[in-house]
């Protein structure tokens, strides 16, 4: 069933469990994302992001997920991740999706605030849910984001205090928070700043979203929920899983893509699973 974030979040919030966006920008990557979700009863944010058009486009992408996602039988968020542009997110909720994250936060915070409040009415207007983010989430050398890394990344960790006015000011039902985490394949072993979620969950309503999920540990993932957080985003590893199950398919070329096809959608599923049950959100649908 299509659903938006409020309906995810907030009892993951209450439970002190996780719910994992997952993005898929094809058939293959949203087949055995909510194939994964079915199988183990848990609910599940499956969308893509502005950077992702590329591969996948708006249209063909919500073409394809809002009605997996209405026919499920768990709940089923459609998100844009990172909307860069005020267009863009317009586009996305006349196409159907259920929410929306509208990225300011390179802007100057009172620009980020006025931007992301005008499309909170919007993203309301529509029935569906808004992700802000404050503090800024740097991106490694290979994430699909670009190459940004941070030289001295804690200077756009999250202030908590600037957290809870933001909320304030802006209607954002989640908050994505910089607290040491970073888009794509992790170079060197992160330091989140597990301190700084807690601090930040004390002090606002909303439920806090990790980006950068990818090549964490399990115990980063698990404090990290135990701290605060209800959203962690996926991308990389149902990404790389996803090859690496094609090139074991493809150990000579008298090979169709209808061979591929089965082993991907497996692939994505099983790691998609592990996430699920390492956020604890099985059996939460």
């Amino acid at each position: 069933m299509l659903v938006n974030l409020n309906d995810v979040l907030i009892p993951a919030k209450k439970g002190h469990y996780a719910v994992g966006l997952f993005n898929a920008v094809n058939l293959e990557l949203a087949r055995g994302i909510i194939s994964a979700a079915e199988a183990t009863g848990s609910p599940v944010i499956v969308g893509t992001a502005e950077i992702l058009f590329p591969y996948g486009p708006l249209e063909e992408v919500a073409y394809c997920l809002i009605p997996m996602a209405k026919k499920a039988n768990v709940p089923i968020v459609v998100h844009l991740d990172h909307g860069l542009k005020r267009d863009t997110c317009i586009k996305a909720l006349e196409l159907g999706f259920s929410s929306i994250m509208y990225d300011c936060s390179t802007d100057p915070y009172e620009e980020n605030v006025k931007k992301v409040k005008e499309m909170a009415d919007i993203a309301h207007s529509y029935g569906a849910t808004i992700e802000g983010e404050l503090g800024h989430v740097g991106d490694n050398e290979d994430s699909a984001e670009g190459s940004t890394q941070l030289e001295d990344p804690s200077r756009y960790f999250t202030d908590p205090r600037m957290a809870k006015d933001y909320v304030e000011k802006t209607g954002v039902d989640a908050l994505a928070i910089a607290v040491g985490n970073a888009h794509g394949a992790y170079k060197l072993p992160p330091k989140l700043d597990f301190e700084r979620i807690r601090t930040i969950a004390s002090m606002v309503d909303v439920p806090l979203v990790l980006h950068g999920g990818s090549g964490l540990t399990d115990n980063d993932f698990r404090q990290a929920i135990r701290d605060g957080i209800s959203k962690v985003n996926i991308f990389t590893d149902i990404n790389v899983a996803a090859v690496e199950a094609a090139f074991k398919q493809f150990s000579d070329t008298k090979k169709g893509i209808t061979d591929l096809i089965p082993a991907t959608v497996e692939a994505v599923k099983q790691e998609t699973t592990k996430k699920m049950q390492l956020f604890d959100s099985v059996n939460k649908a």
